[in-house]
């Protein structure tokens, strides 16, 4: 029985050393820049990393911060290291997050007659203001088009709003560059790995790397087409600031404004 413990605890603190080593490679750190970081010795950090030693519960901590592991991956991290998560999985409806969905539905209602849509880490969107599916419904039948809807999926689409993005092939690889940019701890999990194949998979989409944008503008607009057309749009993304918990950390804001005086104009006619 106990060098049945024994093992597990070799296990355990093997799995615990290989996850940390893989993020520290990740962030570009040494072990001495892990160590000037977050105050634990260089020397520790590498016992841990090695398997020769047990971190407790505090100093995993502490690790993780210095290595801005998304809080998901810290609570398999403590997993790993035999302790419980800390960290809450609830989803957007339970009682924790009762605030920050008030918020989130005060900020969507206050950006009328604008599009504006909350989504998860994988682009799904789990809110929305009026004003998003009324404006995509003037280009689709957004009806006809399931929920959760991936916005990144109705961008690509041939079927969805791809047949009215201008400029396809700089949007395309714009919206590819942020899923690698955006994605949570910056750094891409298996699913959003599956994601990408996906809209690679549709036709038209390029295999290159994001198209440098204009030097005119500060962003990177997307226009879409009606009426022979061009509307100019940005978006502008909203995170939850030190956030607590996981539903909280993958949530993100994006609101659309007009990047222009006519496409504002020409905004309010069409929504009325």
């Amino acid at each position: 029985m106990a060098r049945s413990a024994e093992r597990v605890s070799a296990s355990g603190q093997s799995e615990v050393g290989a996850l940390l080593r893989t993020w520290r490679e990740v962030r570009g750190k040494s072990q001495l820049d892990l160590a000037l970081d977050t105050g634990v010795s260089q020397r520790h950090i590498s016992f841990i990393e090695s398997g020769r030693s047990s971190p407790s519960r505090q100093k995993l901590t502490e690790i993780a911060e210095g290595l801005d592991i998304p809080l998901r991956e810290r609570n398999a991290l403590l997993l790993a290291a035999g302790y419980a998560p800390i960290y809450s999985q609830s989803g957007l409806d339970a009682p924790e997050m009762a605030s920050i969905t008030t918020v989130l539905r005060r900020v969507l209602r206050q950006h009328e007659p604008f599009p504006a849509v909350v989504m998860d880490r994988y682009w799904n969107v789990v809110m929305t203001n009026d004003a998003a599916p009324r404006f995509f419904g003037t280009f689709i039948d957004m009806d006809a088009r399931p929920k959760p809807r991936n916005l990144l999926h109705l961008m690509f689409d041939p079927d969805g709003m791809r047949p009215f993005i201008a400029d396809w092939e700089s949007v395309s690889q714009s919206l590819l560059a942020r899923v690698y940019r955006e994605s949570i701890g910056r750094v891409l999990d298996e699913k959003t790995k599956a994601l990408l194949a996906a809209l690679r998979a549709y036709a038209d989409v390029g295999q290159e790397t994001l198209l440098s944008p204009s030097p005119v503008l500060p962003m990177v607009p997307i226009g879409f087409v009606q009426d022979k057309r061009v509307l100019n749009y940005f978006s502008m993304i909203t995170t939850v600031g030190t956030p607590q918990t996981i539903a909280a950390e993958e949530l993100r804001i994006e609101c659309m404004y007009p990047a222009d005086e006519a496409t504002e104009a020409y905004h309010s006619k069409l929504m009325g």
